[in-house]
C-alpha cells in the first residue's frame, strides 16, 4: 500500500508543477504565487516558512530559479523520485511550448495583436513578483534583524551579485545570533509548522525510496 501510496503522490507532484508551469510568464518568481497556492494551500504538503527557506536555497545554486525551487520542494515532499517528478512537471511544458514558438516565430513575429499582448504581460509579470515579495515577507520578516536586512538588502542588490547578498545576509545573521547569545537574549528561530498529515515522513522524505 505504501508504495502504490508513494507513486499516487509522485503523479501529484509531477501534475502541480505540469498545471503550474504554462502559465508562469516571467520565470521563477513569477511561479511563487501559484507554489504557494498548490503546496501550501491546497495540498498542504509544505508551510509558507517552507517555501520561502526552498526559493532562498534556489537562489544560492546553478540553474533556473524555476526549475531549483520545483526540484527542492518535491525533493521534501517525496525525495528524490518526488525531485525528479518536479523538475519533469515543471520543464516538459516550457520545453514543448518553446519548441512550439520556436517553429512559428518566423509568422507571428510582427503580429501588433501579439506585441500588445506581450507588452501588457510583462506589465502583469512586475505586479506576480511584487505579490510574491508580499507573501514571502510575511513569513520572513519576524524581527528587526531581518527587517534591517531587507531594508538594507533591496538597495545593496542595484550594485552586487544577488549570490553575495545572499551570502552577506547569512553572514549577518549569524553574526547577529551569535551576539544576541551572548547577551543573553532568546534566540527561537523555530515556527510551527502545519503539513499534511496523511503524508508519513519517514517514507515520503526519502526513507521509503
Amino acid at each position: 500500500m505504501k508504495v502504490k501510496a508513494h507513486n499516487r503522490l509522485l503523479f501529484q507532484i509531477f501534475w502541480s508543477f505540469f498545471k503550474i508551469s504554462p502559465v508562469t510568464f516571467g520565470g521563477g518568481f513569477a511561479m511563487i504565487p501559484l507554489i504557494i497556492k498548490e503546496i501550501v494551500e491546497k495540498r498542504k504538503w509544505l508551510t509558507n516558512d517552507d517555501i520561502t527557506d526552498v526559493i532562498a536555497l534556489s537562489q544560492t545554486v546553478p540553474g533556473a530559479v524555476a526549475v531549483n525551487s520545483a526540484t527542492f520542494i518535491g525533493q521534501r515532499i517525496g525525495g528524490i523520485r518526488g525531485a525528479l517528478a518536479a523538475m519533469i512537471g515543471v520543464s516538459l511544458p516550457t520545453f514543448l511550448i518553446v519548441l512550439a514558438l520556436g517553429a512559428s516565430y518566423y509568422y507571428v513575429q510582427d503580429n501588433p495583436k501579439l506585441e500588445a499582448a506581450f507588452i501588457s504581460i510583462r506589465a502583469t509579470i512586475v505586479a506576480i513578483i511584487v505579490f510574491a515579495g508580499i507573501k514571502i515577507a510575511k513569513t520572513a520578516i519576524f524581527d528587526k534583524t531581518t527587517f534591517f536586512i531587507m531594508v538594507v538588502g533591496v538597495p545593496v542588490l542595484f550594485f552586487i551579485h544577488p549570490i553575495v547578498a545572499i551570502l552577506l545576509g547569512a553572514i549577518t545573521g549569524l553574526v547577529v545570533t551569535s551576539i544576541k547569545t551572548k547577551l543573553g537574549y532568546q534566540i527561537d528561530l523555530k515556527k510551527d509548522k502545519e503539513v499534511d498529515p496523511t503524508i508519513d515522513p519517514d517514507y515520503y522524505m526519502g526513507a521509503g525510496i
